[in-house]
């Protein structure tokens, strides 16, 4: 839908989640055997994002629940996230090191429970998935660009494009991507019209900066934390080379990485059921159902104690 666009465009998605929402739930229930008398609450996207679709989401999630009769949870979109790797087949456990690198966040967290997050480090400027995505347009891939890019990537020759690693040694655990950005940016201008190659070998060096930055400020993270296990998560968590290159680090140093199965790496409504069924079984963030707003600027850190 929003490929010949470029980018998402907030109308369109709105009024898509319209169209959807109520044929999604009732597919949801046949394919789960389950009938809406058994829903016991009902948790949604409260923010961040896009205000349109979120209402859409928040509307629905609070009508239904005032005619069941139950609570409604809303929960934050990055939480989903952090949550997300609980849903796979081999889950970790708290307390754990969180690397969340999507299309507009790049944070590294400690979790040692629902709701108990400590902010470590965090993107200054542009998100790792946002620079994919940037930098795949710049290149002329179609949208979405970060699996685009990444593609292209394979094809692409090690050290042929040697980009910037912004703030590998800065001493904390904050990241920066603008300025690679800006270095492709330079070096597609120099080249002028880059034939397919140069395009694979731009993609490679930049991708293989990203993924050094992301690989080594994890470590870090884990060793000052003196925990032992890592988890990754968020759209750009998909990523192969940077799940290759975190294993095999993690491995020399007796450190567990734990990843979502792809599909629980993007946006996905299953991450948003597991936090809300979570902080039912705590009874934390329970509301009743009617009243409520959305929060399309949300920060993280208003959820941490």
């Amino acid at each position: 839908m929003h490929q010949e666009y470029g980018g998402v465009v907030p109308e369109l998605a709105s009024r898509d989640h319209i169209r959807r929402t109520i044929p999604l739930l009732r597919k949801a229930l046949s394919e789960s055997g389950r009938s809406l008398d058994r829903i016991d609450a009902v948790a949604y996207t409260q923010g961040p994002g896009l205000a349109g679709a979120l209402l859409v989401g928040a509307a629905f999630a609070e009508g239904l629940a005032m005619a069941l009769g139950v609570p409604t949870i809303p929960v934050h979109h990055l939480e989903g996230h952090l949550l997300s790797p609980l849903l796979s087949r081999r889950p970790p456990t708290f307390p754990f090191i969180a690397l969340l690198v999507s299309g507009g966040h790049s944070q590294l967290m400690r979790v040692t429970g629902v709701g108990q997050y400590a902010l470590l480090g965090e993107t200054l400027d542009d998100a790792a998935g946002e620079a994919f995505d940037k930098t795949a347009k710049l290149l002329g891939l179609p949208y979405p660009g970060g699996p685009a890019l990444s593609a292209l990537a394979e094809h692409g020759r090690p050290d042929m494009c040697k980009f910037p690693r912004p703030m590998l040694n800065s001493g904390d655990l904050d990241f920066s991507f603008s300025g690679l950005k800006t270095a492709v940016l330079t070096h597609v201008r120099e080249l002028g019209e880059p034939d397919e190659q140069q395009r694979a070998d731009i993609a490679r060096g930049f991708q293989d900066a990203i993924v050094e930055v992301l690989v080594k400020k994890s470590m870090r993270a884990i060793k000052s934390s003196g925990l032992r296990q890592l988890v990754v998560a968020g759209g750009v968590g998909a990523n192969r080379e940077l799940r290759r290159q975190l294993d095999e680090r993690a491995g020399r140093a007796k450190i567990t990485v734990y990843y979502p199965e792809f599909e629980f790496c993007t946006d996905n409504g299953a991450m948003i059921a597991l936090a809300g069924a979570l902080r039912f079984q705590a009874g934390v963030s329970l509301k009743p159902a009617g009243a409520f707003a959305v929060r399309p600027r949300w920060p993280l850190a208003e959820l941490m104690g």
